[in-house]
């Protein structure tokens, strides 16, 4: 629900989710250079996506309170085309799937349909707000045709959530709902590392993500319990990983963030990544953005989780800004204010969206 607090309220409860946020991300950067320095490694990856995530979430609150319109549409106009103009954005050659660029084009057709629908809510004219709607679809179809399939069906789930999001009243059961979905999609994968899983399900993992992931996987968790305090040191998987070490070509990464964390970085790191997911559904929750806006900016984000939960996708700069820009997109606050009515026409036409 958009907010009824007074302008004071609503500052203190953006304070609170900014400085959140700020404290967060320090502690991710602060806490990657920590566990360089105990066991080495190299903590620039980390320290890139955090800078990215804080650059992009900065430029989402600036241009969302601007053109809360315009700029989410630009968004996924350009992350479309991102994806369109370059299909293999993970460098060099692959091993015998595309381990790396898939899940990057998944994630960044995602971020592209949560774009499109967070514009689609923000809009006030039938046409242009149907329009936007069709851009979202068009990204569903896009991602088919290039082949991802879990593209795919991300972009489809964030456009039936976004539409449902327009019948919702409170945004706290449905973020609740998407967090206790990522973390089933984490104990998922935690699950399959650990062999703690029926044969049937391992052996459908295996068909659709390859052996040679699970195989990662493996060895993932086989560190992260050997090293649980610290990990092995950012960036240093591929030097510990029996499975990286044997493939011809590597990219010296488990292709799970969780479960990266988890060796790289410990307990620790794991803890830090999922408060970070948190705190975007926490400011998701205390914005002053309508309903829907907020929810399905929620639903991309933990579409992209899920994809993260099982590719590499958070190696990607473009990723990490996409990711940021979202979050910020959909806790910006219009310098125009929405008209109240708006959220409360959402409410009783159901999608039909009476200007």
């Amino acid at each position: 629900m958009t907010s009824v607090a007074g302008p004071e309220e609503d500052g203190d409860r953006r304070n609170v989710s900014d400085a959140a946020g700020v404290v967060i991300l320090g502690a991710c950067a602060t806490w990657s250079l920590i566990t360089a320095g105990a066991h080495g490694g190299r903590p620039e990856g980390v320290l890139l996506a955090v800078l990215a995530v804080a650059a992009g979430y900065a430029a989402g609150r600036i241009c969302g309170a601007l053109l809360p319109v315009a700029t989410p549409c630009a968004g996924a106009l350009a992350g479309l085309g991102l994806t369109v103009a370059m299909p293999r954005v993970a460098p060099g050659p692959e091993i015998v799937t595309p381990l790396g660029h898939a899940g990057a084009t998944a994630a960044l057709l995602t971020l592209s349909a949560g774009a499109a629908c967070c514009a689609a809510w923000s809009a006030e004219a039938p046409a242009l707000r149907l329009a936007l709607r069709a851009l979202a679809a068009g990204i569903a179809v896009t991602a088919a045709a290039l082949g991802s399939v879990g593209g795919f069906v991300s972009c489809v789930v964030v456009l039936l959530c976004s539409l449902a999001a327009g019948r919702m009243r409170q945004r706290g059961p449905g973020l609740a709902g998407l967090a206790l979905a990522a973390a089933l999609v984490t104990g998922l994968t935690w699950a399959v590392a650990g062999n703690a899983v029926p044969d049937g399900l391992t052996a459908s993992v295996e068909g659709q993500l390859t052996q040679h992931r699970v195989e990662l996987w493996h060895d993932a968790l086989h560190m992260a319990q050997r090293e649980a305090a610290l990990g092995v040191g950012p960036g240093r998987f591929g030097e510990h990983s029996t499975t990286a070490t044997q493939t011809l070509v590597s990219d010296g990464k488990p292709h799970s963030a969780p479960l990266q964390q988890a060796a790289e970085q410990g307990v620790v790191g794991v803890a830090l990544l999922a408060a970070a997911f948190g705190w975007v559904l926490y400011a998701l929750w205390r914005t002053r953005r309508p309903t829907p806006v907020a929810l399905t900016a929620g639903a991309a984000l933990t579409a992209l989780a899920a994809i993260a939960c099982v590719g590499n996708a958070l190696s990607f700069t473009t990723v990490s800004v996409g990711t940021g820009l979202l979050a910020g997109l959909a806790t910006a606050h219009p310098l125009a204010e929405e008209p109240a009515q708006h959220e409360t026409d959402v409410r009783r036409h159901g999608d039909r969206l009476a200007p």
